[in-house]
């Protein structure tokens, strides 16, 4: 099972949370192909985030590597990822296909309530 995009590259996750979380690390695992997701830029606290948004400055931005295994993690600014109750991913573009899929997510960090 897999997320895909619709008309482009472009993907948009939020992600709510139910306490405070401090995230330290992401994970992205999708196809060694075209469609796996290039980059990853990460927003914090905003709710209901649309593609609108994604033109502000992100928290922190990666460059990703294809990883169908998931063995990949990304480290996150710990200090910009605390007291964090909403996570928003925007996955801008991929390896050259015209869709992009991704197959797992993975948050690493601590939840508090």
């Amino acid at each position: 099972q897999f997320v895909e995009s619709d008309d482009d590259e472009e993907l948009l996750f939020n992600i709510p949370f139910t306490g405070s979380v401090k995230l330290k690390g992401v994970i992205v695992m999708g196809e060694d192909d075209g469609t796996h997701p290039a980059e990853l830029r990460l927003f914090r606290n905003i709710p209901h985030m649309s593609f609108d948004d994604t033109a502000k400055e992100a928290e922190q931005t990666f460059s990703l590597s294809r990883d169908p295994l998931g063995e990949l993690e990304y480290p996150t600014k710990i200090a910009r990822f605390s007291n964090l109750h909403h996570l928003s991913m925007h996955f801008p573009k991929n390896f050259g296909a015209e869709t992009t899929k991704i197959f797992y997510i993975g948050l690493k960090g601590e939840w508090t309530e």
